[in-house]
């Protein structure tokens, strides 16, 4: 094997796993030798190593055998430039964080220390972090912990269901607070991670040592704390750590899926402390913010080369249909790229249906008639007994056509029932209505827009 043959296997691995990864896990790496099947490859770390053999491995050991190379093992060295990296470091610079995005891309040393935060993710950033109205204090209060001026609070408590950005805020901190202050201490960790090597400690008897690192961090943060609750040792041992830390003005951030107060199983004086800083309720997305999330990441994987071309209302169809969280969101969105490319058809709300009928059925809202009459009437500023009697004025008419127009698109009612929900009237009324408000629709942008607001304020 020689270096254009890396140099090959690198293309294909690109391909593979994306730029993202690749600038930050693959790139780094430097072919050293292969010998008896064994192939060789330094890194800049053994944090870069370890994390490089979990995840892809298996991806570089089959790009290899395609290249032709007679390889059985895959080895990662990091002595070599471990030991380089320590020689040329200033000191005082040693870092407990994992490599920037801009560090791994400029091939800089990625320092090793004791105290390893969990992988961070180079895509989970504030430039890429879309606000909107359920998040915006959520973001506002993890800018001002990141700039790492003057905070009020302390800790800061993030919570909220599953999808929602709690995790993405949190990486987009230790980003920024490192990008603002190389040499501050950042150490990010799930609730599960903190209590294996609470766990550990004490199997290897260095609690000791554990405490003093724990407690020499600048900025902690503790995602999904939830799951320490039932964990009486972890817990004790969580609690003095967070005193200890905030006794010396140390920041902590916490995530977790309930409010402090609302999870079962941990101590009361947890979650006292809990509560004593800021506690942020991320609510549940709008359909503007999932709509700005769809069109942020399209614009994110056009920026990355790819040629996608949408058709208009696509976006749109999928944040109205489908509101359980931003995750299921993005999938949906990467799921219809790759049917549309995989099929060689332009992405039209056709081939959304076709590719996404399982999603969007499951995520379709069963909304009743009376739901639609009571939303309609509320739009229009209208009673009910306005909707079911006589008057055929056109503020009464028009509205009562398009609550008809909105009962038979959203609702499996047949029209004779439909008809008898609104006063009892025929079904060619509501065919009558049905066709008119069709037609309004491509004529008229004011009741256009009133209906797409409807559908939304109906389908959220």
């Amino acid at each position: 094997m020689t270096e254009d043959t890396w140099g090959s296997v690198q293309n294909d691995l690109l391909k593979t796993v994306g730029q993202n990864n690749y600038l930050t896990w693959i790139e780094p790496l430097k072919f050293a030798d292969c010998r008896g099947g064994v192939v060789r490859f330094e890194a800049p770390s053994s944090f870069v190593g370890n994390w490089v053999a979990r995840n892809y491995r298996e991806d570089i050991l089959h790009h290899l055998v395609s290249a032709g190379v007679e390889v059985k093992r895959i080895e990662f060295d990091v002595a070599k430039l471990a030991q380089a990296a320590r020689q040329v470091r200033p000191k005082g610079t040693e870092r407990t964080m994992t490599p920037s995005p801009g560090d791994v891309a400029m091939d800089k040393p990625v320092p090793s220390a004791s105290l390893q935060s969990a992988p961070l993710d180079p895509r989970l950033t504030f430039s890429n972090f879309v606000v909107g109205k359920p998040n915006e204090l959520a973001h506002a209060s993890a800018r001002r912990v990141a700039e790492g001026g003057p905070v009020s609070f302390n800790p800061l408590f993030l919570y909220g269901g599953v999808g929602l950005g709690k995790t993405h805020l949190m990486h987009a901190i230790a980003w920024e607070a490192q990008a603002r202050n190389p040499g501050l201490k950042v150490l990010y960790l799930s609730a599960e991670q903190f209590m294996y090597r609470f766990v550990r400690a004490l199997r290897d008897r260095n609690t000791m040592e554990f405490k003093e690192l724990f407690r020499s961090v600048d900025l902690l943060m503790v995602d999904d704390v939830q799951f320490i609750a039932g964990k009486d040792s972890t817990q004790d041992e969580f609690f003095h750590t967070f005193n200890a830390l905030v006794d010396q003005n140390k920041q902590i951030i916490i995530s977790a899926d309930r409010a402090p107060g609302e999870i079962d199983g941990l101590e009361d004086r947890i979650k006292s402390r809990l509560s004593c800083g800021l506690v942020v309720d991320i609510h549940p997305t709008d359909y503007e913010l999932r709509l700005g999330v769809l069109q942020q990441r399209l614009q994110d994987q056009i920026a990355a080369g790819e040629t996608i071309a949408v058709e208009d209302g696509v976006l749109e169809c999928l944040a109205q249909r489908i509101s359980t969280n931003v995750r299921v969101l993005e999938g949906a969105l990467n799921r219809l790229i790759a049917f549309s490319d995989l099929v060689g058809r332009r992405i039209t709300l056709d081939l959304a249906h076709e590719a996404l009928s399982d999603l969007i059925r499951a995520h379709d809202k069963k909304v009743t008639v009376d739901e639609i009459m009571q939303a309609v009437a509320k739009y229009y500023n209208l009673r009910m007994t306005d909707l079911l009697g006589p008057r055929r004025t056109r503020t009464i008419a028009r509205p009562r056509q398009l609550a008809m127009y909105l009962a038979k698109t959203l609702t499996t009612r047949s029209l004779p029932e439909i008809g008898r929900r609104f006063g009892g009237r025929d079904h060619t009324t509501v065919i009558h209505a049905v066709k008119r408000i069709e037609a309004l629709c491509d004529s008229d942008p004011q009741i256009s827009e009133d209906v797409r607001s409807l559908l939304r304020t109906l389908e959220s």
